[in-house]
């Protein structure tokens, strides 16, 4: 520790903190984030081990899916004291639209209990996270602004945004004149529908972000990253592939960033390999973590 930083911790009365890791006072470092789904596998053998691993490798908050009822078969109380024991928290819970899959926790399936126990657990977000191919035409497009305001709007009752995450098909043709995202962005309300971009998607759609952040400002409060490798598109590991951060993190503030998430679909090794090569990359390079 530096002679100043030692003088500022004392006048602060934080000293004895600097050694249990809140270094991060002096430095404003962002907590490190993940979406679970990058380690479904592991989570669907064991959640308490697979989250146990991500919490030894300094994740500290979650974005969550496969809320049905349930939390991974545990009830909201059991998997708040899981997530207490190993000091992680949830920002954001994925949810389909349940238009034509109709199951528990989608937005259309008593969508106010699912907030309800979202809230529960203190989630800050709720994401609708995926259209099915079959969900896929002009007839439920159009359904879909009207949808994302209603589901905000409870959401929004208990303390919670609503959030709509990307993939590359929404940058397909809507119409003449635009394409399936815009239309969302254009017909639904800036207060009750933000976005979740996914930078890997709206990357290999051949879009670049800035454009977005630029048309619809302080509109996309949460961010995927995860790196697409040169040549075959598939997913890398942050820092392994052809995606510049740089650029895109300068232009947080226009976005409205408040919490982005490492994630990788798939991998062609084991997948905390795979983290802890996207964390060290995370770890240095300053424009993440400030």
């Amino acid at each position: 520790m530096h002679r100043k930083e030692f003088i500022k911790l004392s006048s602060l009365g934080l000293l004895g903190l600097y050694s249990c890791g809140v270094s991060n006072v002096l430095t404003n470092k962002k907590p490190l984030a993940i979406q679970l789904y990058t380690i479904r596998d592991a989570v669907s053998q064991n959640l308490e081990k697979a989250l146990g691993k991500l919490a030894e490798l300094g994740f500290t908050e979650l974005e969550i899916y496969g809320y049905n009822g349930t939390f991974f078969g545990k009830s909201s109380s059991e998997f708040q004291t899981i997530l207490k024991n190993l000091g992680l928290k949830v920002i954001s819970s994925h949810h389909t639209t349940g238009i034509l899959h109709n199951d528990k926790g989608t937005l259309l399936n008593n969508w106010e209990k699912t907030v309800e126990d979202l809230h529960l657990i203190g989630s800050k977000y709720m994401v609708c996270s995926y259209l099915f191919p079959e969900e896929r035409t002009i007839e439920n497009y159009k359904k879909l602004p009207e949808l994302f305001e209603k589901s905000g709007g409870t959401t929004k009752k208990a303390g919670i945004q609503f959030a709509y995450h990307n993939h590359d098909f929404e940058f397909e043709k809507f119409d003449d004149t635009r394409n399936i995202y815009d239309f969302i962005l254009e017909n639904s309300s800036s207060d009750l529908v933000k976005m979740e971009l996914d930078l890997y998607w709206i990357s290999k759609a051949g879009i670049d972000p800035l454009t977005y952040f630029e048309k619809y400002p302080k509109r996309f409060p949460l961010w995927h990253v995860k790196d697409m490798k040169a040549g075959t598109k598939d997913f890398a590991e942050i820092g392994n592939g052809i995606i510049d951060f740089k650029k895109i993190f300068e232009a947080k503030e226009r976005a409205g960033l408040k919490y982005w998430f490492v994630e990788q679909d798939s991998s062609d090794k084991d997948i905390f390999e795979s983290i802890k090569m996207s964390k060290k990359y995370i770890s240095e390079n300053s424009f993440f973590l400030k």
